[in-house]
């Protein structure tokens, strides 16, 4: 099976990615790049990246026509584009030259739009996009097919929201914010209150806030405040399948890998990243740039700077030695018995005391 590639239109001369990707060309100026690729998959016409020197056999048998790489790679006489780092090299180039387009701009005829709506200029808005009263959409902006828009929310300037999103009542997102397939925003906290054994729903009547160039994946909810806002902060990036619940608040630039749980009014420095299918207890405080291994169960609050692990969670490096310990615990079940079975021979091998003589 082919694997998918972004081709560019028209071939672009090597120097000129190079220049672009403030890179040092090393090898011939002549060569045309057409598309992008892993090692694997090249084909002539691909520039590929390599990104450690482990990695330079697999390159030598590529048939890629040329490398964006950290070190040069030796006894290949093919072109070399020479950066500091490759990957953020080979997501500039991705972005400028071999980006899908956006679709076409202009609003669907089958698009439902409702009273007093703004929108700005240059937008898309695709088949069946409903946007309820009030709505303000910036200009740059793209509506996928499908999309739910509610009353009064804002969508900041080119953000792109793609099929089926659900964009709820008040909702504002800012500039650039990218909502993948299936995400949901301002759906209901889940809050209830217990009397005579029944569950009476707590009305939910705060809104969630995302901030300027917040990318959620697939399939993301979160939920809307209690009162107040649910709030996610610049530049924070999230995984598929995450739920962030009511009053929640997540810090600036913080990453958030998939299937993640976020209990209600817990909140979140900056820079934390949150490892995949970890859960974190109601009312926490995540400190600043705090790491959060995969699947811990987070019930308490994590100062700044630290690595925490395991369920419930602790320190990083104490939850590792527990995690070796445990495939220890046969060997020393069998040890322990051993010693006890020792410790019994040697009391049945000492002689027993002999009783004191009877008073005369």
């Amino acid at each position: 099976m082919n694997s998918v590639k972004h081709i560019y239109s028209n071939p672009i001369p090597i120097e000129e990615l190079a220049q672009y990707a403030q890179a040092t060309l090393q090898g011939s100026s002549d060569v045309l790049i057409s598309g992008l690729s892993h090692l694997e998959g090249a084909t002539c016409g691909d520039l590929s990246f390599v990104v450690k020197p482990k990695f330079h056999e697999a390159a030598r048998s590529s048939q890629a026509a040329a490398f964006l790489t950290i070190h040069p790679i030796p006894d290949d006489p093919r072109p070399q584009l020479i950066c500091p780092n490759p990957m953020l090299g080979i997501v500039m180039l991705a972005q400028k030259y071999f980006s899908p387009p956006l679709p076409q701009r202009g609003i669907h005829p089958s698009a439902v739009i409702g009273h007093d709506v703004r929108i700005g200029p240059d937008v898309s808005i695709g088949a069946l996009v409903t946007i309820g009263a009030r709505a303000q959409i910036g200009s740059g902006v793209t509506i996928y097919a499908g999309v739910h828009i509610g009353e009064d929310t804002v969508i900041g300037d080119d953000s792109i929201l793609y099929p089926h999103v659900s964009l709820l009542t008040h909702c504002i997102l800012g500039h650039r914010v990218i909502l993948h397939s299936g995400t949901v925003i301002g759906s209901d906290g889940f809050g209830y209150a217990q009397h005579e054994g029944c569950h009476q729903k707590v009305p939910q009547l705060g809104n969630v806030v995302i901030e300027d160039d917040v990318e959620l994946g697939a399939n993301v909810t979160v939920d809307r405040a209690t009162f107040g806002s649910t709030i996610i902060k610049q530049g924070t990036k999230i995984d598929n399948q995450v739920q962030i619940a009511h009053n929640v608040v997540i810090g600036e630039h913080c990453i958030i890998v998939a299937q993640v749980g976020i209990a209600g009014s817990t909140q979140l420095g900056h820079h934390v990243m949150i490892g995949g299918q970890a859960g974190l207890v109601d009312h926490l405080t995540i400190g600043d740039q705090v790491r959060i291994a995969s699947g811990a169960g987070v019930t308490n609050h994590v100062e700044s700077h630290h690595t925490v692990g395991g369920r419930p969670a602790v320190a990083h490096n104490t939850w590792r030695k527990a995690q070796v310990l445990q495939y220890q615990l046969p060997e020393m079940r069998n040890e322990l018995r051993a010693l006890r079975k020792e410790v019994e021979d040697l009391k049945q091998r000492l002689p027993k005391p002999s009783s004191p003589p009877l008073p005369t």
